[in-house]
């Protein structure tokens, strides 16, 4: 058993989250303190590999835009404007698919939390 203060406020913000989660206040600081020490990790082997895959992606389309914006303001090259637009919708995917793994993420946590499959 493990004592903790929280000010009126933190509490009330400890329930609401809970209760979001569809838990206990208990087993939500529960499930956050496992988690936190390592014990119940939020991200699976699955979700660090497509985390770092998109980031990888996103720092190549980074490094174009710098490669396009550097020539731009240099005036040494001339930049198509199919390359600008080739390399924003690029970002766009990667960020669009970001965004759908981090809710899918964190739709399973809550259920493993909740103690559902997932």
């Amino acid at each position: 058993m493990a004592h903790v203060r929280f000010s009126p406020a933190e509490f009330e913000a400890l329930e609401v989250a809970a209760n979001a989660a569809g838990m206990t206040v208990s087993a939500f600081v529960r499930s956050l303190s496992m988690e936190g020490a390592g014990v119940r990790p939020f991200l699976a082997e699955g979700d660090r590999a497509v985390l770092g895959l998109l980031a990888d992606g996103m720092r190549a389309i980074g490094g174009n835009l710098n490669q396009i914006a550097r020539a731009i303001n240099t005036g040494k090259k001339t930049v198509a404007d199919g390359d600008v637009a080739g390399s924003i919708r690029d970002a766009h995917g990667v960020a669009t698919a970001l965004a759908v793994e981090l809710g899918e993420m964190t739709r399973r946590s809550s259920a493993v939390r909740r103690g559902e499959d997932g």
